[in-house]
């Protein structure tokens, strides 16, 4: 009788990226780094463990992730916390290793999973991936505009048409605090016309209200007829003005919106929102802002900073199928029929990969049939194929996948024909 095994299941919210899906997050990665290295970022990782008091005091008491959605571990004395954002993170390594001392303004990028335990739904789950960057060190508008366009870079590389960019300024923190103050001005009559939630928010963290999904609250928002004058000190004025300037001269189509707040406490000044139809109510591809206050927050000097994110399930969800994010990277896929074909192409293999090219062969010794079928499903741009014939003749039969076309070449130039051919 067969005993009973228990099974075990990624735990709710997590998911394996497997093999096909994971060569094309690689794809993803790639472009994204190459967009980075255009504008002078460099990569660094922060540990996903983190002492729990980092978000508690960058991201704010009230806030959902720290009320709600952080995964705790409490270790005897001290309570960590798998990372929910990586801001807060990079800000504390830029810190703890001296790094405004040393290199002063830093431009730097990451990518990794990051964790909230909140209901999982599409393209939002428990273990999630971020791409991003932190500018650290600067105040200047013209970071602002750069970090926007960057982010526009990275969407047209994808090929991820119709989204929508918004942005927005909060100002200095006494703009934030004069806001603050408006808002509760300008909501304190229409309470009834608010979500629970909101009722709650208002007593809490009266931005949250205007990023509230309820339609009835949105449509509230929507009245209250929000003017950058009511609240925006001029400096704060002039940087929001810059910034609008040069994503204008960089011709960043861009949507200006009041009611765009972000939800987490430590933003200042300019922040953005960019959105895609196609991801449904929860419609952000990716989001950042300034955060002008956060290190001295962290006990650092008071140095401007700006960053953003984009989730990474959240770009493949908008990428069209047909771009070439999602193209494969196997170049030659070698074919063999019989023990001294096998030898041969195995030797192939090595000449391929040492001059750089992509290749792989079949060890299950299928028909010439399911080789074929092996080489068409692993979308490799040509099939080298060997059999006695080709080894009696010193060629190799190289078939164009694409074409559909067929020639045979010489074992001492297949190498050449294939890297002039790719």
């Amino acid at each position: 009788m067969k005993e009973n095994i228990e099974t075990f299941k990624a735990p709710t919210g997590t998911k394996d990226i497997l093999p096909a899906e994971a060569a094309v997050w690689l794809s993803v990665e790639e472009k994204c780094r190459d967009i980075f290295d255009l504008y002078g970022y460099k990569p660094i990782r922060t540990p996903i463990l983190e002492h729990s008091g980092l978000f508690n005091r960058s991201l704010g008491e009230e806030t959902e992730i720290v009320k709600k959605q952080m995964f705790l571990i409490p270790r005897q004395t001290e309570i960590f916390c798998l990372r929910p954002e990586a801001t807060a993170a990079v800000v504390r390594a830029y810190l703890e290793n001296n790094l405004d001392k040393t290199d002063g303004f830093m431009k730097l990028y990451y990518m990794g999973p990051m964790f909230r335990a909140e209901r999982p739904q599409k393209g939002r789950l428990r273990q999630f991936h971020h791409i991003g960057i932190e500018a650290i060190g600067s105040s200047n508008p013209y970071v602002d505009s750069e970090i926007i366009a960057l982010a526009r870079g990275i969407l047209e590389e994808l090929k991820i048409s119709g989204y929508q960019i918004k942005i927005n300024s909060l100002g200095c923190p006494e703009d934030k605090q004069t806001l603050n103050r408006l808002l509760r001005e300008k909501l304190k009559d229409k309470l009834e016309k608010l979500c629970e939630d909101c009722n709650d928010r208002f007593n809490r963290n009266v931005f949250r209200i205007l990023d509230c999904k309820n339609d009835g609250c949105k449509q509230v928002v929507s009245e209250l007829d929000l003017q950058y004058n009511e609240y925006l000190c001029q400096p704060c004025l002039q940087h929001f003005t810059i910034v609008k300037n040069n994503l204008d001269a960089l011709k960043v189509d861009y949507h200006s919106s009041t009611s765009l707040v972000r939800g987490l406490d430590y933003y200042t000044k300019t922040v953005f929102e960019i959105s895609h139809p196609g991801l449904g109510a929860q419609d952000a591809l990716g989001a950042g802002g300034r955060y002008d206050t956060l290190i001295t927050n962290l006990g650092g000097p008071h140095l401007g900073a700006m960053g953003f994110a984009f989730g990474l399930e959240r770009l493949l969800l908008a990428a069209p199928q047909e771009s070439g994010v999602f193209a494969e990277n196997l170049s030659v896929f070698v074919i063999t029929l019989g023990e001294q074909a096998q030898k041969k192409g195995f030797l192939l293999l090595q000449e391929l990969r040492q001059a750089r090219i992509s290749c792989d062969m079949d060890y299950e010794d299928k028909s010439l049939k399911a080789q074929m079928r092996k080489a068409h499903d692993s979308k490799a741009r040509f099939a080298a194929i060997l059999g006695e014939n080709e080894l009696a003749k010193q060629v190799i039969a190289l078939k164009d996948m694409r074409a559909g076309s067929q020639h045979e070449i010489a074992f001492t130039t297949i190498v050449n024909e294939i890297k002039e051919r790719l």
